[in-house]
């Protein structure tokens, strides 16, 4: 599912020319850009998705579509394998948060 994304994102900006302002400066500012503009949806009193009018939640759904679309071209931009990366990460999360001390904690995994 991945790859198809990233073909499709990449004959997307390819069609318009863009791949010249996608640098990887750019691209990095445009994830957290998209991520601001997500929390923007949360600020001061929605605490969870459920508690957003419809309206917001329709903004939830493109600000994460946007995230995703900036993420998936910088992954293809740096030629990585983001679900190896995903996985390697989960293994080392694994590893830093074993269930038996990690379960039901908030902690940072030095804390725990």
């Amino acid at each position: 599912m991945v790859k198809k994304l990233q073909k499709e994102i990449i004959k997307f900006v390819n069609e318009r020319n863009w791949k010249q302002f996608h640098t990887h400066k750019n691209l990095a500012i445009g994830i957290s850009v998209e991520s601001n503009e997500l929390l923007e949806n949360f600020m001061w009193d929605h605490e969870n998705y459920d508690d957003l009018s419809e309206e917001r939640k329709e903004n939830v759904k493109e600000e994460l579509a946007d995230i995703m679309i900036y993420l998936l071209e910088f992954y293809h931009s740096i030629d990585l394998d983001l679900e190896k990366a995903v996985k390697e990460k989960l293994k080392n999360n694994e590893e830093k948060y074993p269930v038996e001390k990690a379960k039901g904690s908030s902690l940072k995994y030095n804390e725990l």
